[in-house]
């Protein structure tokens, strides 16, 4: 394919347009120039042809991203680079129309940041060589991977497919474009913004140089952008693939592995994409399932939904929960989670019941909506006036009965398992 007129490409009417539209539904705060998203518009209408004339004359100059640091899990945190909206325009122009290019380029166990590919395909892979006997698993952790990227190894890499100076040189001006902490600016000498549409592109083209390195020692390997396993057949051909792929990212890439994080294990001692993974004996397959701190995180996010001291109407906490238990069932549908769910529903409700109770305030207000709900006014007085902890109440007994699961799936509250079970591939 001829890449030597790449920019026209970028440049018309119908890829500006294309990326607009992918600009304004991704959304994305203000980078440093403070536009919004809904501003960019009327911003093209009156600046778009100077913007496209730069662009061609090489005069365009991106601005610094806005740094903002998000907490991790570990107690870390992850640097994420905000462009401008406007940069942002053009970065998502540029990706559309190499994307398909390097697309014919990328290996098939890649599977991050491509169309028509997710995390859930690179689990099944993984789990196919594992029952395949590769139950050795090498998992290499990428130090700061968006931070450390070599710009002079990334354009070299870029030049050998690329052949359009133009387009070569807004790329590189992007990643040298600077970030802005606190108002005070930074050179961006090495790294490529964690937040950029460019990003995930960039990243894909750097780390597909280890994908054909592991194809060619014929390793069996699925990669999720920085997030790479190896499975092999023993611990031995495990520990080598571990030296010899560290000093091939560390030498012949220019990135770092974290040895702290990067580990040899078996397949139950994993957590890849957010999934574990365990041996089920009558199947006599490796199977994969949320991982423990997966699931704790969920917990945590339902409880914040589910807190009484929350000032928000029960039917906007049933619709946060509905939101949050959707999304995190279509993540983890593949996975094996029966049990699991059967037990969250139950929590999940029991926490509503009290948000209910606490809701209805004052005694009398709660035995009028015992009583309306089908308890005898005997027991609902009794249940009413106990004084006791909302905990205690709603565990068991009348609070149970009259604000019973059907109920609570009346007022709109969806099942987990139910939810889990029309969606799972492997019930």
């Amino acid at each position: 394919m001829d890449t030597s007129s790449l920019m026209e490409q970028i440049l018309s009417k119908e890829n500006l347009n294309t990326a607009y539209l992918q600009v304004v539904r991704n959304k994305g705060a203000e980078g440093v120039d403070e536009m919004k998203y809904t501003e960019l518009k009327e911003h093209l209408a009156k600046n778009g042809e100077i913007i496209k004339e730069q662009l061609r004359t090489r005069k365009y100059k991106p601005q610094p991203v806005r740094r903002v640091e998000i907490p991790k899990s570990d107690g870390g945190v992850r640097n994420l680079g905000v462009p401008t909206v406007t940069d942002r325009l053009v970065q998502q122009a540029i990706a559309q129309v190499l994307t398909p290019i390097y697309e014919e380029q990328f290996h098939d166990h890649s599977y991050g940041f491509r169309p028509n590919r997710c995390a859930q395909q690179a689990i099944i892979t993984a789990l196919d060589m594992m029952n395949d006997g590769y139950d050795w698993i090498v998992d290499i952790d990428l130090e700061k991977f968006f931070d450390t990227v070599n710009h002079d190894k990334l354009m070299t890499l870029i030049g050998k497919t690329i052949k359009d100076g133009d387009v070569i040189s807004i790329i590189r001006k992007f990643l040298v474009s600077g970030i802005m902490v606190d108002d005070e600016y930074k050179e961006s000498v090495i790294g490529t913004p964690q937040g950029g549409n460019l990003s995930p592109l960039l990243a894909n083209i750097m780390l597909n140089e280890l994908d054909k390195e592991m194809e060619q020692r014929g390793l069996n390997f699925v990669r999720y952008a920085d997030d790479c396993i190896i499975m092999v057949g023993s611990e031995m051909s495990a520990k080598r693939v571990m030296r010899n792929l560290t000093k091939f990212i560390e030498e012949k890439l220019g990135l770092k592995v974290n040895m702290t994080k990067s580990k040899v294990d078996r397949p139950n001692g994993l957590k890849y994409l957010g999934f574990g993974f365990y041996f089920d004996s009558r199947a006599h397959q490796f199977k994969a399932k949320p991982h423990e701190k997966s699931v704790a995180k969920f917990k945590t996010k339902m409880k914040q939904l589910t807190c009484r001291s929350w000032g928000v109407s029960n039917t906007y906490k049933v619709q946060k929960l509905n939101e949050l238990i959707r999304g995190w069932i279509n993540y983890f549908k593949i996975g094996s989670m029966k049990t699991l769910c059967a037990k969250m529903d139950s929590n999940i409700r029991y926490r509503l019941r009290m948000c209910i109770w606490k809701h209805w305030k004052t005694s009398q207000n709660r035995e009028k909506n015992l009583v309306k709900l089908g308890i005898d006014r005997n027991t609902a007085r009794r249940v009413a006036y106990t004084g006791a902890r909302i905990a205690y109440v709603c565990n068991k007994g009348a609070v149970n009965v009259a604000i019973n699961n059907k109920r609570l799936a009346s007022f709109g509250l969806i099942s987990m398992l139910d939810y889990y079970t029309e969606r799972c591939v492997t019930c």
